[in-house]
Order: C-alpha cells, then sequence, then structure tokens
C-alpha cells in the first residue's frame, strides 16, 4: 500500500475577497499561513513521510507547499512545480467578484462555470505572454479560458509521468495544489463520473490521504481537519 496526500494551498488573498483568480498570483492570508502550517502539524502527527512533493508555479500553492513541509520536518524533500498542476484558468472572470458576476450573468450560469466538467468561461481575447515562468513553453499552453474538463487534460501527462509511478514504487507522494486542480485529480482518482464531479469540494488546508493499491485503486480515504 502506498499513500498519496492532497493539500490544497491555505486561504488566499483572493478567496478571502471572493474573486476569481486562476492563473493570477495571489498572497496567502494570515489565515492562510496558519492553515498550512495546521496541515503540516496534522500530517507529522499522522507519522506521513512523502518522498517527493508536487506542487504548481502559483505562489500560494508553493509557499503551503514549503509551510506544510516545514511543520512535518520534510523541507529538505525534492519539490517539483509545474503548469500543469495550476489552478484552472478563469478567463475573462479572473480578478471579478464572484458575488457580482452571479448578479450579471445568473446564479445558475454562474455554478456551471464554476462546478460543471465541460462549461467554459468567458474567454479572454488574448493569452497572457510576458510572464516569464512560461516563456520556455510554447505559447499552445496558454490558455484564454478553462472548464474543468481541459484542466483535467493538461494535469493528467503529469500524473502519468511523474506521480503515477513514483506511487507504484511505493514511495509516498504529496501534491499541494488548487481547488480545481484537485478536483479534477479526485475525479481521476475515485473514477468519480462527469457529472459527479459537480457538487465535489475541496478545502483549504485540510489534507486529503488516500491509502492506493498496487494498482492505485483506492483502498482508504481520510480527511484530517484543522481548526483554522
Amino acid at each position: 500500500m502506498v499513500k498519496l496526500v492532497l493539500v490544497r494551498h491555505g486561504e488566499s488573498v483572493a478567496n478571502k475577497e471572493n474573486t476569481y483568480t486562476g492563473w493570477s498570483d495571489v498572497p496567502l492570508t494570515a489565515r492562510g499561513v496558519a492553515q498550512a502550517k495546521a496541515a503540516g502539524r496534522l500530517l507529522r502527527q499522522a507519522k506521513l513521510q512523502f518522498s517527493a512533493v508536487h506542487t504548481s508555479v502559483l505562489i500560494r500553492a508553493i509557499k503551503t507547499a514549503n509551510l506544510v513541509c516545514e511543520e512535518c520536518d520534510q523541507l529538505w524533500l525534492p519539490l517539483y512545480k509545474t503548469w500543469r498542476l495550476n489552478e484552472r484558468h478563469y478567463g475573462a472572470l479572473r480578478g471579478l467578484n464572484k458575488d457580482d458576476t452571479r448578479k450579471i450573468y445568473g446564479k445558475e450560469q454562474v455554478a456551471l462555470w464554476r462546478r460543471s466538467f465541460y462549461e467554459v468561461p468567458p474567454k479572454l481575447n488574448v493569452p497572457d505572454t510576458d510572464d516569464r515562468r512560461y516563456q520556455r513553453y510554447p505559447r499552445s499552453i496558454l490558455p484564454l479560458a478553462e472548464s474543468l474538463e481541459m484542466a483535467t487534460q493538461r494535469l493528467l501527462p503529469y500524473w502519468d509521468d511523474m506521480i503515477a509511478p513514483r506511487l507504484l514504487r511505493g514511495e509516498n507522494q504529496l501534491v499541494v495544489a488548487h481547488g480545481s486542480s484537485l478536483r479534477a485529480l479526485l475525479k481521476h482518482i475515485e473514477h468519480i463520473s462527469d457529472t459527479g464531479i459537480d457538487g465535489v469540494e475541496v478545502y483549504n488546508g485540510e489534507p486529503i490521504v488516500y491509502t492506493l493499491d498496487q494498482r492505485l485503486e483506492v483502498v482508504d480515504k481520510r480527511i484530517l481537519k484543522t481548526n483554522q
């Protein structure tokens, strides 16, 4: 048996202000820092040891990963950062308040954009091209907007190449990412249907601990709760 742990980053400024973020960078709030530290303590108390950590190239996830590892005494672990674990891209919605978008577009439409598998938010006119962290990749990786399905498709190659092989070797893995990218992983790992994923939520700073068998099928799932 092998362990896979998924952690959503601690509360960000955008979470607190209820705005769409996607691939934009926002810092953690003081509460978010406390959540990340608490998650690390929970992993230490559970005596979970990892061989590698995987995160996105976005600051809120990277800082959470570092805080988690520091609190569980595993800051020395190799940390792999990839755009494939980024939050899904909310296109032209980014920076907007979620309540305001409900007033503009209606609650049902916003619910579809946020939770359905196939719905794509309003797109940007052109992709962002001036961010140095993506300049070594083909321009085609830069989204105008993404559905959860699209985010899943760009995430799964990383799972297949970098996470699953390590798990198959019996090496516990820690993934620190975002609400939507972790929902995409949950869907894949738990074989959740396209419609069933609609109601699935991943909360800030609450480690999801999977025990997987030799075929990477789920044997057990636990969510470690914090008081933050």
